[in-house]
């Protein structure tokens, strides 16, 4: 039996693929302004951390990579070459020396090899990821013993009249590209759960960002 945390609509690499390249046009505008408090508290906490070396997975357009201390070197991996096409043009435009890379990659299947980076860190990823644990078992792999993994996302509220809303809306999840109905329990496991440090984001609490050290 299904547990009731799964999200109901399972999303597959092509699908995601393509809701960002519907939305690659329109991001910045449509879920920029959403999703500013989670990025910005986000990358805050990455320029807290020691270590340079940063992976951001799920980089999009890139309005996050501005945000980065100068002294924070960093490699941005997404599926969508429509979003990674305006992330590089905002290097440009940003001069944004720091930026070391920006690739397309699967973040489930990363080319870079064991211990490569200091941080990674994942913004608005893990209700994308078809396989959100694999996705974990991925940042584990490529980040130093005594770096950090960061996730800033929605998860499915506890009760209440949000909860309806997500699940209403987790039948439209193919045509979003993201699960609404994604529980934080569908991420980390227990022992996860007991060594992150899990903070809602202000205002609204509608994002959550949770520390992993590893």
């Amino acid at each position: 039996m299904k547990s009731s945390n799964q999200p109901r609509n399972a999303l597959d690499a092509e699908s995601v693929k393509e809701a960002y390249r519907r939305w690659a046009g329109v991001y910045d505008t449509v879920f920029g302004g959403v999703s500013a408090f989670g990025r910005r508290r986000a990358v805050a906490a990455v320029n807290s951390l020691p270590g340079k070396k940063v992976l951001e997975v799920g980089v999009g357009t890139g309005l996050a990579l501005p945000l980065y201390n100068r002294d924070k070197q960093i490699t941005g991996i997404d599926l969508s070459k429509d979003m990674l096409k305006k992330a590089r043009q905002r290097v440009i435009n940003a001069e944004l020396h720091n930026v070391d890379d920006l690739l397309e990659m699967d973040a489930e299947a990363i080319s870079f090899q064991n211990d490569s980076f200091d941080i990674a860190v994942a913004m608005f990823v893990a209700s994308v990821a078809p396989h959100p644990k694999v996705l974990l078992e991925e940042l584990k792999r490529v980040v130093k013993p005594g770096g950090h993994i960061l996730f800033v996302n929605h998860f499915l509220a506890q009760g209440g009249f949000r909860l309806k809303i997500e699940q209403l809306m987790a039948t439209a999840s193919k045509a979003l590209g993201w699960h609404p109905d994604f529980a934080l329990e569908n991420l980390l496991s227990e022992q996860d759960l007991q060594k992150a440090t899990i903070m809602p984001v202000p205002p609204a609490g509608l994002f959550t960002l949770v520390t992993l050290p590893q």
